[in-house]
C-alpha cells in the first residue's frame, strides 16, 4: 500500500522533469535532487556555455541524484533533433527535412540518429527529445518552415523516424517520438508555445497521416512519446492532446499500443493558458495519462508548484492512486536502463 504525505510528495517527484536558468545549477535544485524529487533535467542553450562548463554541471546533477534516498539514474534530456534545433553543438548537423531530401535519406537518418546519441553521450546526457514524426501538409506551414519534418508521405516518415530512433537507441541514449498525434496540419502561426491551436483534422486523415509513423516508433521500440498541446475535435474537442485521457489512453495506449513513457511538452505553454497555474497543467496531464510532466520554464519553482499539486491531488483521490503508481514504475524502469 502506497503511503501519503511524504511519501506522495515523493511519488510526485518522481514524474518531474525540471529545468534551471544560467550555466550552473542552484543549490536549491541540487537539494530537490538529493531529496529525490525529480526523475529528470532537461537542460536549454543557456545552460550550456562550453564543454568543460556543461560536464561539470552535469557532474553536479548526477552526484546530487546519488545522494537521494533511493537513487536511480538521473534522466538527462535535451533537444538535438538536428538542423535548426541544437542544443549541443555537433550531430546531427543536418535537419529533418535535409535528412528527407538527401541522396539516401535512410542512411542520412540513420546517421543522424548515431550522430544525435554520440554528441549526447558524450555530455552525459541520456534521453534526446527528438525523433518528430510530424507530416507535414503544406510547405512552410509551422513545422516544415523550420525544417522540423523529414516530409509529407507518412510511410517515410515513419521510416526514417525509426531508422533515426533505433540508430541512437543502439548507443544507449532513449529518443522520444513527437508530437503526437500530430502537428504537421499546423499552419505557420499555430505554435502551441505562443497560443492555443485546434487542428480539425478528420479522424481517418489523423490516423493514416498523423499517428502512422507513430506505429512504426513503436514497433522499433521507442522508449518516450511526447504529446501535443493542440485540440484534437477528432478524438477530444475541449481538451488539448496531452490533458486528454482519450488521446492518451484511448488512441497512444489502446489503439497503437503503447506501453513506454508518456512526457508532456512544456507546461509553461500558452496554448494552456485557460488552465491557469502550473499545478492545474500538472494534474490535468496526470489525469490523462503523462507518466513524465516537463517543467521547462527555467524557474525550479515551477517544479516544486507541479509536485505540491500532485501530491494534494493523490492524497485527496482526485488523482487515482494505482494508476500514478503505475506511472511512476514506468519512469523508474526508463531510469533504470539508461546510464
Amino acid at each position: 500500500m502506497i503511503g501519503h504525505d511524504q511519501d506522495s510528495r515523493q511519488l510526485a517527484g518522481r514524474r518531474i522533469v525540471l529545468s534551471y536558468p544560467g550555466p550552473t545549477p542552484p543549490p536549491g535544485v541540487l537539494q530537490t535532487l538529493r531529496d529525490g524529487l525529480a526523475a529528470g533535467v532537461i537542460l536549454f542553450g543557456e545552460n550550456i556555455t562550453s564543454t568543460s562548463q556543461l560536464a561539470e554541471a552535469v557532474a553536479q546533477l548526477k552526484q546530487a541524484s546519488a545522494e537521494a534516498p533511493h537513487p536511480r539514474p538521473l534522466l538527462l534530456m535535451t533537444d538535438q533533433e538536428g538542423g535548426k534545433v541544437r542544443r549541443l553543438p555537433g550531430a546531427p548537423e543536418l535537419s529533418a527535412r535535409r535528412t528527407g531530401t538527401a541522396p539516401d535519406p535512410l542512411a542520412a537518418a540513420l546517421d543522424a540518429g548515431t550522430g544525435a546519441a554520440t554528441t549526447l553521450s558524450d555530455a552525459g546526457l541520456n534521453v534526446n527529445l527528438a525523433p518528430v514524426l510530424d507530416v507535414y501538409d503544406t510547405p512552410d506551414n509551422f513545422i516544415d518552415h523550420f525544417e522540423r519534418s523529414y516530409g509529407q508521405d507518412p510511410s517515410r516518415v515513419g521510416e526514417l523516424g525509426r531508422a533515426f530512433l533505433t540508430a541512437q537507441q543502439g548507443l544507449g541514449v532513449a529518443a522520444t517520438a513527437k508530437h503526437f498525434p500530430g502537428l504537421g496540419s499546423a499552419a505557420r502561426d499555430e505554435n502551441t508555445d505562443a497560443r492555443p491551436v485546434t487542428l480539425p483534422v478528420p479522424l481517418p486523415q489523423l490516423r493514416t497521416r498523423g499517428e502512422a509513423p507513430y506505429q512504426a516508433a513503436i514497433a522499433a521500440g521507442v522508449r518516450l512519446v511526447m504529446a501535443s498541446w493542440a485540440i484534437y475535435p477528432a478524438l477530444d474537442p475541449d481538451r488539448p492532446a496531452g490533458f486528454s485521457p482519450t488521446v492518451i489512453q484511448g488512441e497512444l495506449r489502446d489503439h497503437l499500443g503503447f506501453d513506454g513513457v508518456t512526457i508532456t511538452d512544456a507546461l509553461e505553454a500558452d496554448a494552456l493558458t485557460p488552465y491557469r497555474d502550473t499545478g492545474t497543467r500538472a494534474v490535468a496531464a496526470a489525469s490523462a495519462g503523462m507518466d513524465l510532466l516537463l517543467c521547462s520554464a527555467r524557474d525550479p519553482q515551477q517544479a516544486e508548484d507541479a509536485t505540491a499539486a500532485l501530491a494534494a491531488a493523490l492524497d485527496t483521490g482526485r488523482l487515482d492512486r494505482a494508476a500514478f503508481a503505475a506511472a511512476v514504475t514506468r519512469v523508474d524502469a526508463l531510469r533504470d536502463e539508461l546510464r
